[in-house]
């Protein structure tokens, strides 16, 4: 996502890994809304990498609308695919389900709900928009570090997970209000400092939101853009019919 800095350096430590036999893919696509952006001018053209010249709400519109598998013959896997996010990028998956329940739902109320409880970690902050910024380091991180299970700045095991911090989120929300999730969609090492979420994270978030809303009754759900160490958490809720 994005083909400035972050995303030249990302897309050249992918073809860099491809070219070394440590990782195989089809297509590389670039998602900027900049037909002039760095990637263009900074690597050569490829016909396995493409660039998108389209705004990444948009994109994402259009991509995951097509990411289930119910089009596919039965017995027949759907190819993998992964989004790298940038790192200073908004919360676009938590976006992207909140126009999803705007679409399914539009006769009901759809709102992204400030998460005021605080979580617990190191470093917490909510944002303006409701979203909370959490992270269990209280330190500057490496640059591209890969979250390693010794943690490279305090030379000690990484004794934490973010996945279950926001499961423990819904875990104590749920005590008060109707919660669901968490929808997480999970940044993951792929290769040479590249960390990536699995297309499948927007299937399943999907289908949670759709199991949270079905039932006609006020809800929210608990979203979550995460890594072993650090994540955005959004709270999604969906009014009653």
């Amino acid at each position: 996502m994005g083909g400035g800095c972050y995303g030249t350096f990302y897309a050249r430590q992918l073809e860099r890994a491809r070219a070394r036999g440590v990782l195989s893919y089809e297509r590389m696509l670039v998602v900027d809304r900049d037909p002039a952006c760095q990637v263009t001018r900074d690597l050569p053209p490829r016909d396995d990498r493409g660039l998108v010249v389209q705004d990444w709400d948009e994109f994402f519109d259009s991509y995951l609308a097509s990411a289930g598998t119910a089009s596919l013959p039965r017995g027949v896997p759907a190819s993998p695919a992964y989004i790298v996010p940038s790192p200073l990028m908004p919360h676009l998956m938590f976006n992207w389900l909140k126009r999803l329940a705007e679409r399914s739902w539009p006769g009901r109320t759809v709102s992204q709900q400030p998460l005021t409880d605080p979580v617990g970690t190191p470093y917490d902050t909510l944002a303006p928009d409701g979203t909370r910024y959490v992270s269990w380091a209280d330190w500057l991180c490496p640059t591209h570090c890969i979250e390693p299970a010794t943690c490279p700045v305090i030379r000690a095991p990484r004794m934490w997970e973010m996945s279950e911090t926001a499961k423990a989120v819904v875990g104590r929300l749920s005590k008060s209000q109707a919660v669901a999730g968490p929808a997480l969609f999970v940044t993951r090492h792929l290769t040479d400092g590249v960390g990536a979420f699995a297309v499948s994270d927007a299937v399943a978030a999907a289908e949670l939101l759709s199991g949270a809303g079905g039932s006609g009754r006020p809800t929210s759900l608990l979203v979550g853009t995460v890594s072993a160490c650090h994540g955005a958490l959004g709270l999604l809720g969906v009014g009653g019919e």
